[in-house]
């Protein structure tokens, strides 16, 4: 059972980037899908999430509006547009197999974690 979380790199402000969570050995599609991120020296949060049961998203107050999460077949995206100075971090995505209409922040609650993609936003 996996978990692997792609897509970061170096980019502009106010650019973006499309980050990927794919599993392996269970289907992702069951599971609550959180992202994460941390940055150096500070914290874990969690910014983005999406339900197992209809397919909820929720988004912290500083993404919303830049951040988008959705799901695809069997893989689980989060988009981030107009990327500021504080997205840049180690991105996580994490899976919990509770089945809820609302997905949690609370890294506590989540089962499975993959290892992280850097995003680092340059100005």
């Amino acid at each position: 059972v996996q978990l692997q979380a792609s897509g970061g790199g170096f980019v502009k402000l106010g650019g973006s980037l499309r980050l990927s969570c794919s599993a392996s050995g269970f289907n992702l599609n069951y599971y609550a899908v959180g992202w994460f991120r941390q940055a150096p020296g500070k914290e874990r949060e969690g910014v983005s999430c999406i339900s197992s049961s209809m397919n909820q998203p929720r988004h912290v107050d500083s993404v919303k509006g830049r951040f988008t999460v959705y799901r695809d077949g069997d893989m689980v995206y989060l988009q981030m547009d107009n990327l500021k100075s504080w997205d840049t971090a180690v991105y996580f995505c994490a899976a919990d197999a509770t089945r809820d209409v609302k997905c949690s922040f609370n890294g506590h609650e989540y089962d499975i974690w993959g290892q992280g993609t850097q995003v680092t936003v340059s100005s």
